[in-house]
Order: structure tokens, then sequence, then C-alpha cells
């Protein structure tokens, strides 16, 4: 049994320091050339996914506070790639909805990180591999999500 937790152990290590570098990587680049952070690009791609998104439903994606997501659709709404507008299911709320130029930015940006994130990885894991792992995490991921591991809460009227 303690080989068995030095073994995940180890994997969740070499995972963070993974996803550190990769993270950093792709943030470069698209700072570099689309003056958008991978932050900023999480963020726009949901709001494009997620119908009325809300400040409540990226909180719940991405795992952090209301306050984060709140000052970074305030950079994301003053530099013109989102806006906000009114809910008309509850007043407390805003529904999100990228501006033209937000979505301009977004369909430039995605073969940039594509690019960014097969050049680091391709080398070193063949692409059925990567798709294997990636298979494994989507499942893990789908799981601590349920079990509702990892999740901000906080009291506040919703965004």
């Amino acid at each position: 049994m303690g080989g068995h937790l030095i073994r995940t152990t180890t994997a969740f290590l070499d995972l963070v320091r993974i996803e550190t570098r990769l993270y950093t990587g792709a943030d470069q680049r698209l700072r570099a050339e689309h003056g958008l952070s991978l932050g900023q690009f999480e963020i726009m791609s949901i709001v494009e996914r997620i119908e009325d998104c809300r400040v409540a439903d990226i909180m719940a994606e991405l795992a952090v506070t209301v306050g984060a997501v709140s000052k970074a659709v305030d950079r994301l709404e003053a530099a013109g790639r989102c806006r906000r507008l009114a809910n008309p299911h509850d007043g407390r709320s805003s529904i999100l909805e990228l501006t033209p130029q937000g979505r301009a930015l977004l369909a430039a940006a995605r073969p940039t990180l594509e690019a960014e994130l097969v050049a680091r990885t391709a080398p070193v894991v063949p692409t059925a591999e990567l798709a294997r792992a990636a298979s494994g995490l989507a499942a893990l991921r789908a799981h601590l999500e349920a079990q509702g591991y990892g999740e901000r809460r906080q009291a506040a009227t919703p965004q």
C-alpha cells in the first residue's frame, strides 16, 4: 500500500509541475502574440461556451472566488472584450457576453494556444498517449467536481 501512495503522490506532484510549466509557456505566448493572458482566454472561452453565462458560472467552472472572477470580468469589460447585460431572469446578476472584438481575439488566440501546447508536448508524449491521459484526467476532474472537491464557496449576491 505504501508504494502505491508514493507513486500517487509523485504523479500528483509531477502533474502540478507540468501544469505550471505548460500554463506559464502558454500564457507568455498568448500575451506576446495577442495581448491576452491565459486566464483571460479561459474566462472568455467559458463566456462563449455557456449560454447566459454569469460570474457564478465562471466561478464554478474555475473553482475561484467571486471576487477574483468579478475583477477579471471588469478588466475584460474595460478592454472591450466582453460586456455585462441585465439578466432578465434574476435582477441580482448579469449575463456576460463577448463583444465582437472579444470573439475575434478568442478565435485568433485558439490556434496559437493549441500550437504552443502541441510544441511542448508532442516531442515527448505521443498523441495517443496524451489522449488516454486526457481521458483519465477528465474522468478524475468530473469525479472531483461531483464530490465538491476544490469548490470555493463565498457568500455573496449572484454576479
